[in-house]
């Protein structure tokens, strides 16, 4: 039997009973897609910091990065994930001044720190079912809003939300997704499409192509149809004539984390275009390329980086998600099938965002 002990401090009127133990998911084998289902001691808030009782985690392309240790060597035994919700459970010390709750619904961190200790990375993540953060950086959830679906609107959500402001697009700009089928390209789509009034071009896989459209994409190329007939100088031209006067994008995100999704970006843009780099490649990257330097002075083009978004860009999504001006596409499964996840991930074939329910083991 679990043992338990309480936490508490001047912010609760009750103590929380918290267990000694958690369910956890480990990269037991860092560099290979491999994941062990663990009981690990749960975590104990120190100063400025609370104690979350996780429910529902989302599995995001950059967690596969960290375990495949695509961005460097990670400890076997880490604990990933960073998209997580749950209850405010206990609070350390240093930590009167906040307003939070027992049992207030919560989750996120800002990811713009130089400091910053990524989750799941240089920190443990949200793959458990209790988590230690930062007091003064959590999100408050709405009660009309579902954890499972705020989960990727806290990482997914808010990076391509602070992208497509980055971007510089204006209402009825043409905005090209790259890998729009994906956890977050499909969120952009939506966002685009529904909150700030883009005409978005979906690029994917053929089998994505309803599911984009019925994220508010207007116009849906298949990266399939292209290849050996031209490769992506046919899907460029094709893309420009969707554009008004043929003239190009205002902006590209590229959400796929791929070098080829990057090679020939540059050339979907018209004058004074933006390029969003948003999804990371695994392994050795290569130069963006589409464009040449005298291209690049003469039409004026922008290339941008975009990591995640801010606090404000953080509550903003989430009242739109509460609004359900962006819903999520989900599927909920159980801590024992992350493994299987990441696999179906790796072979490009998820449409949308898992979510682990981290109290089915």
């Amino acid at each position: 039997m679990t043992s338990e002990h309480s936490m508490v401090n001047g912010n609760n009127k009750h103590d929380a009973v918290i267990p000694d133990q958690q369910r956890a998911l480990l990269y037991d084998k860092p560099g290979s897609i491999s994941v062990s289902l663990d009981s690990i001691p749960v975590p104990k808030p120190g100063p400025g910091e609370i104690l979350i009782n996780l429910t529902h985690s989302g599995v995001c392309h950059s967690d596969m990065a960290v375990m495949m240790q695509a961005w460097g060597d990670v400890a076997a035994g880490q604990v990933g994930g960073h998209e997580g919700v749950g209850t405010v459970a206990a609070f350390g010390s240093d930590t009167e001044r906040y307003t939070l709750k027992i049992g207030e619904r919560v989750g996120g961190r800002d990811g713009c720190c130089e400091a910053a200790k990524i989750s799941g990375f240089g920190t443990p993540g949200t793959f458990q079912q209790y988590v230690v953060a930062p007091a003064n950086y959590v999100t408050p959830i709405p009660d009309t809003l579902p954890s499972e679906l705020a989960a990727p609107i806290l990482c997914g959500g808010v990076t391509v939300y602070s992208a497509l402001k980055k971007s510089g697009a204006q209402p009825g700009d043409s905005v090209v997704i790259l890998g729009a089928g994906g956890g977050l390209g499909h969120l952009a789509v939506q966002i685009g499409a529904r909150v700030m009034g883009f005409r978005m071009i979906a690029v994917d896989i053929g089998e994505k192509q309803d599911f984009c459209k019925r994220c508010g994409a207007e116009i849906f190329f298949d990266l399939g149809a292209f290849s050996g007939k031209g490769g992506s100088g046919s899907l460029t031209s094709n893309i420009k004539k969707a554009t008004f006067g043929g003239l190009g994008a205002a902006a590209v995100l590229v959400c796929a984390g791929s070098n080829a999704a990057y090679a020939n970006a540059l050339s979907y843009l018209k004058f004074s275009g933006t390029l969003v780099c948003v999804g990371v490649p695994k392994g050795d990257t290569q130069p963006i390329g589409g464009s040449d330097p005298g291209s690049m002075v003469s039409k004026e083009l922008r290339i941008v980086g975009s990591t995640v978004g801010n606090r404000k860009d953080a509550c903003e999504i989430v009242e739109m998600a509460a609004r359900r001006l962006v819903v999520p596409e989900i599927e909920i499964r159980p801590m024992s099938d992350l493994k299987s996840v990441f696999e179906t991930m790796n072979k490009g074939g998820l449409q949308g965002r898992v979510i682990i329910d981290l109290n089915k083991s």
